[in-house]
C-alpha cells in the first residue's frame, strides 16, 4: 500500500472562524455581523473543498457539493445557538447523510477534533466515514442513516423537546423519499416546532428534479402539508437570515427553501449534477489557487491514491464492473427484440441512481422504455411491478442494495400480485464502502421473505462479470421476482485449476444449480459474489500448505442444491463466507439446512458483524472475512 505523506498542520486556519453571536429576535444583521459571517462562510466553504477533495486524491470520493452549499445556513444557525443556547436543540440534524463533511467541519471549530484528522476524511480507520455515525466520531450527534429519513426522526427530538426549536436541513432530493410526506403531516398535525432548511438547487446524482419530475415543486408540496413555506435566494445573506428568523418566530414546522446553483462559484461545477459527489482534485487545484491557499495546493499534490497490491490466487487479471455488466447484459437482450415488443412488454425504473447501476446503458440504448423516477425507491419499485403484472411483461427496477431493507412491504406485495419483476441491487455487501455502516447491502436475504408455497422469488449473486452476463441471459424471461445483486467494487475473473476462465466460452448459468470451483477432501468452503475469489485465494493457499479445502459458489442464494449438499454435507467441515450480515445472511440459513438432511459436518459462517471501518477494501479484513480471516477459521475447525 502506498501511504500519503501528510504535513502536520491543517493548510487553512480555522482558528479564523469568527464565534460570533446572533440574537433570534432581531430580524436583519448588522453590518459587522454580515462581514462576519461572510468570513466565516468563505472559510468553511474552502475547507470544505479541500478536506473532501483529499477524499478524492485517496480514491474513497466525498460528496462536496452539498456541504459546500448549505455552510451559509449552518453559520447561520451556529451563531444563533449561541446567542441563545437554550431556546434550540443545538444539532445540526440532516437528512442528506453525505453532506457529513458539515459534521466533521463543525466538530473541529467546536473542539472535540483535531484540524488535522480531516485531511484522512472517509479513509480507513479514520473515523471519518461517508455518513455520520453516533459514538463512532468525537463531536458527531446523530446518525444520519439514508437519505430522507431524518425529518420523522426529528419530529420525535421536537416531541421530546417542546419549548425548543429544532432544526433540519434537507433537499429538494430527500424530499422526494415518502418519509417525509408522512413526516409532513405528523408535524402539522401536532404543531411541532420542526423548522426545515431546504437546499433546493435543482440536482441529485442522476440529473435535474425539474426535468425528470415536472411538477414536482417543493413550496407547493410542503404548503399543501400544511406547512408554512418561507422561499428565497440561498446566497442572499440578508434574505436568509431574515427567513431563518421568521421560521423560529412562527409557531409549528416552517420548511425555509432556499434556492441555489450547486457549488455556486466553483468553476466546472456549479450547477453540475457532478457536483453532488466530491470535487475532482483537478477542479479543486485551481480553486485552492485563486483563493490563494498554496499550501492546501500542496498538500493536495502530495497525496496518493493508495492501492491494494494483495495478489489473489485462482483469480485472473480480469477485473470487471458487474454492476455496469448488469446494463451491458440486459441492452444486448432488447437488442434481439422487435421495437414493437421491446416498448410493449418492457419497462425499465431508475431510482436516481441509474449511472451506478447499469441503468445508464439501457437508457442511453432504448430511452423509450425508460423512466427516471427520482429518489422514491418504494413507489420505483411497486410501479415497475405493477408493470410486470401482466404475463408476458416486464418491470426492471435497479438501486443500492442498502435500500432493499426500504422495499421489503413492496416486495410482498409483487409477489402477492404475481409480478413478473426482474431487480438488480448494486453495492451488495461491504467492499469499497466508504459510506461505511447504513450504506453496506447486508440483509439482501430480506428479499426472498415468500412462503413456501408462494411466488417464484429466486435471489442471484454472480462471481465475476462473465457470470453475470449468463445470469442475466439465463432468468430475463423467467416469471417471478428475481433479484441479482453485485457490488461496488470491482471482480477478478475466476479461473478454472488450468488457467483458463471457469466462466468463459460454453458455460451456462443454470438457477439453484451450485458449482465446485475446487474440490477438496478436508471440508468445503461455501461463497458466493465478490467474495468467491477471496475464498478461492484462500483455498489455493490451504493446498499449498497441504490442507486439501473445496471450494463451493452458490450463484443462486435461496434454492437448495440437494446434490451439492450432499457433497459437502458428507465432509468434515462445511464454513460459509460472506460479505452479507452474519444474522441475516446464507450462513445463517445453511446450518439449518444440512441439519434438516441429517447431515452433521463441523459448520461456521463469517459474514459482516460489526461497523465499518471506511475505506474501501479495508472493509474485509476489519470483518475478518479476508482470505487470511477464512484460514485462521479453516484452521480453527481442523482443530
Amino acid at each position: 500500500m502506498t501511504v500519503a505523506q501528510e504535513p502536520v498542520t491543517f493548510p487553512i486556519d480555522l482558528s479564523a472562524y469568527k464565534q460570533i453571536k446572533l440574537d433570534p429576535n432581531s430580524s436583519t444583521l448588522t453590518d459587522a455581523q454580515k462581514v462576519d459571517l461572510k468570513a466565516n462562510i468563505q472559510l468553511c466553504r474552502d475547507a470544505i473543498v479541500f478536506f473532501t477533495a483529499t477524499g478524492a486524491a485517496r480514491g474513497v470520493g466525498g460528496h462536496t457539493g452539498g456541504p459546500y452549499d448549505t455552510v451559509p445556513e449552518v453559520v447561520i444557525l451556529d451563531a444563533l445557538f449561541r446567542g441563545s443556547p437554550d431556546q434550540f436543540v443545538q444539532t445540526f440534524f440532516d437528512e442528506a447523510g453525505h453532506r457529513v463533511a458539515t459534521q466533521y467541519l463543525m466538530s473541529v471549530l467546536k473542539g472535540h477534533l483535531n484540524a488535522e484528522q480531516l485531511m484522512h476524511y472517509r479513509e480507513a480507520n479514520s473515523t471519518l466515514p461517508g455518513h455520520p455515525e453516533l459514538g463512532l466520531t468525537k463531536g458527531v450527534q446523530f446518525s444520519s442513516g439514508r437519505l430522507g429519513h431524518m425529518w420523522p426522526y426529528v419530529n420525535g427530538v421536537a416531541f421530546a423537546n417542546p419549548t425548543k426549536t429544532v432544526f433540519c436541513l434537507g433537499s429538494d432530493g430527500s424530499q422526494q423519499e415518502g418519509n417525509d410526506a408522512e413526516a409532513a403531516r405528523m408535524a402539522v398535525a401536532h404543531g411541532l416546532n420542526v423548522k426545515l432548511l431546504i437546499d433546493d438547487n435543482d440536482v441529485t446524482i442522476a440529473g435535474h428534479p425539474s426535468g425528470y419530475l415536472p411538477g414536482y415543486d417543493l413550496k407547493k408540496t410542503l404548503g399543501g402539508h400544511g406547512l408554512t413555506v418561507l422561499e428565497g435566494d440561498g446566497e442572499d445573506l440578508d434574505d436568509l437570515y431574515s427567513r431563518i428568523i421568521q421560521a423560529i418566530n412562527t409557531p409549528g414546522p416552517v420548511a425555509v427553501i432556499n434556492k441555489r446553483k450547486m457549488c455556486v462559484g466553483i468553476e466546472g461545477l456549479e450547477g453540475s449534477t457532478h457536483g453532488h459527489d466530491v470535487i475532482s482534485v483537478k477542479l479543486a487545484l485551481p480553486y485552492l489557487e485563486s483563493r490563494g491557499l498554496t499550501a492546501a495546493v500542496d498538500v493536495l499534490r502530495s497525496i496518493s491514491t493508495p492501492k491494494n497490491n494483495y495478489t489473489f490466487m485462482g483469480s485472473g487479471d480480469n477485473w470487471g464492473s458487474n454492476r455496469n455488466v448488469f446494463g451491458d447484459a440486459v441492452v444486448a437482450i432488447l437488442g434481439r427484440m422487435s421495437p414493437e415488443d421491446r416498448k410493449k412488454n418492457v419497462l425499465v425504473i431508475d431510482s436516481d441512481l441509474e449511472g451506478s447501476c447499469g441503468l445508464n446503458k439501457i437508457h442511453a440504448a432504448n430511452p423509450e422504455i425508460f423512466v427516471s423516477g427520482g429518489i422514491m425507491e418504494r413507489g420505483n419499485l411497486s410501479a415497475a411491478a405493477g408493470f410486470g403484472m401482466e404475463e408476458g411483461k416486464q418491470g426492471i427496477f435497479a438501486t443500492f442494495s442498502a435500500f432493499l431493507e426500504m422495499c421489503i412491504s413492496e416486495i410482498t406485495m409483487a409477489r402477492l400480485n404475481f409480478s413478473n419483476l426482474l431487480c438488480h441491487f448494486s453495492h451488495a455487501g461491504i467492499d469499497d464502502m466508504a459510506d461505511n455502516t447504513c450504506h453496506f447491502g447486508i440483509n439482501n436475504m430480506f428479499a426472498d421473505n415468500g412462503l413456501d408455497d408462494g411466488y417464484p422469488t429466486r435471489l442471484y449473486f454472480p462471481a465475476d462479470a462473465a457470470q453475470m452476463t449468463a445470469v442475466v441471459e439465463a432468468v430475463f424471461t423467467n416469471p417471478g421476482l428475481r433479484f441479482i445483486f453485485s457490488t461496488r467494487s470491482k471482480t477478478p475473473n475466476i479461473l478454472k485449476e488450468d488457467g483458463t476462465p471457469f466462466y468463459g466460452e460454453g458455460y451456462t448459468f443454470v438457477p439453484g444449480k451450485d458449482e465446485v470451483i475446487r474440490k477438496g477432501s478436508a471440508g468445503y468452503i461455501v461463497s458466493f459474489g465478490d467474495s468467491l475469489y477471496r475464498s478461492l485465494d484462500a483455498v489455493e493457499r490451504l493446498k499449498q500448505e497441504g490442507i486439501d479445502v473445496g471450494l463451493i459458489n452458490k450463484p443462486t442464494l435461496n434454492m437448495i442444491d440437494e446434490e451439492t449438499m450432499a457433497k459437502i454435507g458428507k465432509s468434515p467441515f462445511v464454513i460459509v463466507t460472506e460479505a452479507f450480515n452474519r444474522r441475516t445472511g446464507l450462513g445463517s440459513r445453511m446450518g439449518s439446512w444440512l441439519l434438516e438432511r441429517g447431515y452433521t459436518p463441523k459448520y461456521a459462517y463469517l459474514g459482516t458483524h460489526q461497523e465499518g471501518c471506511g475505506g474501501l477494501w479495508e472493509q474485509y479484513p476489519h470483518q475478518g472475512i479476508d482470505p487470511e480471516g477464512i484460514m485462521k477459521k479453516v484452521k480453527e475447525l481442523m482443530g
